[in-house]
């Protein structure tokens, strides 16, 4: 079975940034050939049609049967919520805490994100898993592009 990654709006935006570059563009080439899952939520879709033409086409790049498209449910709201809550993130993240919020809740097998501060961060990571159990919801991984792309 195929991984299930869910990947935030950085991923696509990596993709023309020096530093994330190649490991954002290897990760594409996975989805677009099938070897990964693309899990693409409303939230990603709606960050996108505000972002460059070029991060746009990117998602058009890569095919419909290698992405699972999800939503923003209230389960979502409830758990992002929680998030902050608990102290994992602060309100003014919203936007991040559904991310994850929304990655949990559908099981996802990674987030994959290039946001350090507020997503790919241990601490919060260990914050937000401890949410996560608190509520009856299974641990995320949430992991950088580059700590999940296949070895060349």
């Amino acid at each position: 079975m195929k991984l299930r990654v869910y990947a935030d709006t950085s991923v696509f935006g990596g993709c023309f940034d020096n530093e994330f570059l190649e490991s954002s563009k290897q990760l594409v080439k996975e989805f677009t050939l099938g070897i990964k899952l693309l899990v693409v939520s409303d939230l990603t879709l709606k960050e996108i049609e505000n972002a460059p033409l070029e991060v746009q086409d990117i998602m058009s790049t890569i095919p419909d049967k290698f992405k699972e498209y999800i939503t923003l449910e209230d389960e979502s709201k409830y758990l992002a919520k929680k998030y902050i809550a608990e102290k994992a993130i602060s309100k003014k993240y919203t936007i991040d805490s559904q991310h994850i919020a929304i990655a949990t809740a559908n099981r996802v097998d990674v987030l994959v994100s290039w946001h350090f501060k507020h997503i790919v961060n241990l601490r919060r990571i260990h914050l937000y898993n401890a949410t996560n159990l608190k509520y009856g919801y299974p641990i995320i991984e949430i992991r950088s592009p580059r700590e999940i792309i296949d070895e060349k």
